[in-house]
């Protein structure tokens, strides 16, 4: 099987490594958008069957981003991910541990009948621009926006991978429960949101999120149980009865107590959204606007 590797030297887990040198396996470390669409072509050309993604989540996001744009066209390669970013909650999701190697991934992809994993990504378009779509796994805004800084601080701190999500996510409760200084994290976000072409519903919202992972660190459950589909979190802004809220949210409890107090689990193909603030996919902010954000064709991932 012909092997081909994008590495981000840049990710945490890679800083200090030199690329891996594996007969059969063509690797390329792109440093631009340009970069890694040639690097995709010149995979392309030479009729690479495994796609391997060394980097974390954000890497995984430019790589999917790319793949459209380059020569495989809708011959997608199998796809491979070594998660050594800061954040790797898609390789928490597939099940891949640190001891995941690139030549743990080659012994299985060399095997009559390789595992799999399929995973479909949320495409972000920007409604009426010509630039093409990001394509990612997990999209937010409001106070996901907001919880990026939380991230950021425990980063320079030095705290990565599930840890950080974790007090990521205790944080942001911490803030919302106290509700010190302006307020700006329970006053929420004016935002515009419509599902799978129904009509759309204004209002502030507290948290909005998407997802099409089965799985997040911690068994947290904020979306209900574990299915596969395009998730959606949304919840109104200022929040009702948050204290009590939290572990129910969190953890995938009682849905129509949360339902009526502004708490709201949704399933769709698609969403319209429509919002001046910033938004999140991946781990990467960009501008608000409107966006359409939609359930994309599965993915093939090689898994343990």
């Amino acid at each position: 099987m012909r092997v081909g590797l994008i590495r981000n030297p840049r990710s945490h887990g890679n800083r200090g490594r030199t690329a891996p040198e594996r007969d059969g396996v063509l690797v390329a470390e792109p440093c631009s958008v340009e970069a890694l669409t040639a690097a995709l072509d010149r995979f392309a050309a030479e009729a690479i069957e495994l796609l391997v993604v060394d980097g974390g989540d954000g890497t995984v996001r430019e790589v999917l981003s790319a793949l459209p744009l380059s020569t495989f066209g809708e011959r997608r390669p199998l796809m491979g991910v070594l998660p050594s970013g800061k954040t790797n909650i898609l390789a928490f999701d597939l099940g891949l541990g640190k001891e995941w190697t690139l030549d743990q991934m080659l012994a299985e992809a060399g095997k009559p009948a390789p595992k799999v994993k399929w995973r479909a990504p949320l495409h972000v378009t920007r409604d009426g621009a010509a630039e093409p779509a990001q394509i990612g796994f997990v999209f937010g805004a409001a106070a996901f926006v907001l919880s990026k800084t939380i991230a950021e601080e425990l980063h320079r701190r030095r705290v990565f991978r599930n840890m950080a999500i974790g007090l990521t996510m205790a944080d942001a409760v911490f803030e919302l429960l106290i509700g010190r200084g302006d307020g700006v994290w329970r006053r929420g976000e004016p935002l515009s949101l419509g599902l799978d072409g129904g009509p759309p519903q204004d209002g502030a919202r507290m948290l909005l999120m998407a997802t099409t992972l089965e799985r997040l660190p911690f068994a947290m459950r904020p979306f209900g149980p574990a299915r596969r589909g395009l998730k959606v979190l949304d919840v109104d802004a200022p929040p009702r009865r948050l204290a009590r809220a939290v572990p129910h949210v969190l953890w995938g409890r009682d849905t129509a107590w949360l339902e009526a107090n502004g708490y709201r689990r949704r399933e769709a193909r698609e969403l319209a959204l429509t919002l001046e603030g910033k938004v999140v996919l991946d781990g990467e902010v960009y501008p608000g606007g409107a966006l359409t954000v939609r359930e994309g064709e599965p993915l093939r991932f090689l898994v343990p």
